[in-house]
């Protein structure tokens, strides 16, 4: 919801896709996220942009190996960055902008075009295993609330997208929104 609220233009594009796709008469359910692509591509580019879990579980290198030039020897605990990877400019064109199109191609495309990586529910054997009940739950729950109520900031007049510490990343400074019935 930060992120709608501060790309104003982005939440417009996701309520006129649910008002074209769902309508008004109903709330959006589950069985409608495969005609909401602009839905699933706002949350894939927020789990990208505002990865949760910056640090990935921790792996073992189950042999010896190279990875980018680096000797990793049997046994090693390798740590992966998501964070990194997902503003890395060399994988992501302008990585630090909040863009839900660039999964465009991988989501209403049917996959035709592979997305970069996208790491927010970890990889390899340790991944998610409730990755694909979470993108549609958020997906669900985010086309409820674009759906039912005008949102806006309110008195404060942004909203602070600045990063705290630790394990995962919370907001320095807490949302705080208004939301009105949708008229």
């Amino acid at each position: 919801m930060a992120q709608l609220l501060t790309h104003p233009e982005t939440m417009k594009k996701a309520r006129a896709e649910i008002d074209a796709n769902v309508g008004t008469t109903r709330l959006a359910e589950e069985a409608d996220m495969a005609s909401l692509p602009y839905i699933q591509c706002v949350v894939r580019e927020t789990l990208r942009l505002r990865t949760v879990g910056p640090v990935i579980v921790p792996h073992e290198a189950m042999e010896d190996c190279t990875v980018a030039g680096y000797c990793i020897t049997r046994g090693t605990m390798i740590l992966v960055n998501a964070w990194a990877i997902h503003r890395d400019t060399n994988v992501w064109d302008a990585p630090e902008e909040f863009r839900p199109e660039r999964f465009w191609d991988d989501i209403a495309g049917g996959g035709a075009v592979a997305a970069p990586p996208m790491l927010p529910f970890g990889l390899g054997r340790r991944r998610c295993p409730g990755e694909g009940m979470a993108l549609r739950i958020v997906g669900v729950t985010v086309a409820a609330l674009v759906q039912c109520f005008e949102w806006d900031v309110g008195d404060v007049g942004a909203v602070d997208m600045a990063e705290g510490g630790g394990l995962t990343m919370p907001m320095v400074t807490p949302l705080v929104a208004v939301c009105r019935p949708f008229a």
